[in-house]
């Protein structure tokens, strides 16, 4: 949630910052600031009523004392008394117009991000194949490692069952993506894939997103699209003391949305209803926040690294950053047979959009109250990655080879 504060000193700056990024609030910044000074002119005038009120009782009591007569000054404390409550009534309601506006709004900006996408960089080049390459669906049907006929029967499209190997692959990939983080000093916790709806507005993917979500009948619990939406609301309503930050997270989960692949490119594993994820997030103080966005970034490109698998870095364009998201960088991953990269970790800073909607603040050295800053990025999502695994790694007789890192949890070095 945006500081309404800011909206007021930088009305013209924040309206450029939105239409940056190409997004058409429900309101202007500048009805959203009528709105506002609506409010305040309420909030003043209550104040107001409310001293001549006092005031009035005032004369009442000493009236009384004296053994006078005070039955005028009673009807107009009663009359008070009325606009009172009628105007506190208002100001509610107008209080919650303001509050759903400012709520849709997006986070800003910073103000290096740029109006394209830029590639940073890339690790190695494209692998090479002396065949043509198969695609992930295929060698996995052919291999055995992924049976998406007996899904489809039970669950319905966007869904996949991992069968032998392939199950230890995708189970070599996840304790593979939590070690690796842990011994980079990330506390890992096991989350309950399910959450409060407040956590999905703390998280700033309500309201905009609410409808992507899969909800549970009488209840006011959703499946989680990711992790980031626990993560960020641990230590919701909490002053921190700022020694203990940053605190650092990593958490397995597997993730539901309702969205689907529906570019040919995103068939099998490359988008489903459920796949699963491993999360870093990082809490910290404000002037800590540039740093943990280059740590959590540099600790995705590790694991893509040690899995020796060509990809690329890019900084997205205004209009590509997430809603919530101050700045956003992709690291994806090159796919040989849909010629394409996809995206398996998306690293992005909130600055103190989602501590505001959280209300998660720290003390600092001279007692100052704050709020933190929150960062996240996928480490990594480990379902599309085991697609550029068997992709990157095919041989021309149909088996795929295991990167190293990985025989540990597989057993074996060839699928």
């Amino acid at each position: 949630m945006l500081d309404i504060r800011e909206l007021r000193k930088h009305p013209e700056k924040i309206q450029k910052n939105f239409d940056r990024r190409g997004w058409r609030t429900e309101s202007s910044v500048e009805e959203i600031l009528r709105l506002d000074g609506e409010r305040l002119n309420m909030q003043t005038t209550l104040q107001e009523l409310r001293h001549e009120k006092n005031q009035l009782s005032l004369q009442v009591a000493g009236r009384k004392k004296q053994g006078l007569e005070a039955g005028d000054l009673l009807r107009s404390v009663g009359r008070l008394s009325q606009r009172l409550d009628s105007l506190t009534g208002s100001l509610e309601e107008k209080t919650k117009e303001l509050e759903s506006i400012l709520w849709r709004l997006p986070n800003l900006l910073d103000d290096d991000v740029e109006e394209a996408d830029q590639v940073l960089r890339q690790w190695k080049d494209k692998p090479v194949f002396p065949f043509s390459p198969k695609g992930h669906m295929e060698l996995c049907k052919s291999r055995g490692l992924v049976d998406y006929e007996t899904a489809g029967g039970l669950m319905g499209s966007g869904y996949w069952i991992y069968r032998g190997a392939g199950a230890r692959l995708e189970w070599a990939l996840l304790n593979f993506c939590l070690e690796e983080n842990q011994e980079a000093g990330y506390e890992m916790l096991m989350l309950p894939p399910v959450v409060r709806e407040a956590c999905g507005f703390g998280a700033g993917q309500f309201p905009k997103f609410a409808h992507e979500v899969f909800r549970i009948q009488d209840s006011e619990l959703f499946l989680i699209p990711t992790a980031e939406t626990v993560l960020v609301n641990l230590h919701r309503d909490q002053i921190l003391n700022e020694a203990v930050l940053p605190l650092k997270y990593t958490a397995y989960t597997p993730c539901f949305r309702k969205e689907t692949g529906k570019d040919p490119k995103e068939r099998g594993m490359v988008r489903g209803h459920q796949f699963n994820k491993v999360e870093l997030v990082q809490i910290t103080a404000e002037e800590q926040s540039d740093a943990a966005f280059e740590q959590i970034l540099s600790q995705a490109e590790h694991l893509m690294r040690r899995l020796d698998l060509h990809y690329r870095v890019v900084k997205l364009a205004a209009s590509g950053c997430s809603f919530g998201m101050s700045r956003t960088y992709d690291i994806q991953v090159w796919l040989p047979a849909e010629q394409a990269y996809m995206e398996v970790s998306s690293v992005s800073n909130a600055r103190a959009y989602q501590a505001r909607r959280t209300n998660t603040r720290y003390k600092d050295g001279s007692g100052r109250i704050h709020h933190v800053h929150t960062l996240n990025g996928s480490g990594l999502a480990t379902s599309r990655l085991f697609a550029a695994v068997v992709e990157q790694n095919q041989r021309e007789d149909g088996s795929v080879g295991v990167p190293d890192v990985l025989v540990p949890w597989t057993g074996t070095d060839i699928l």
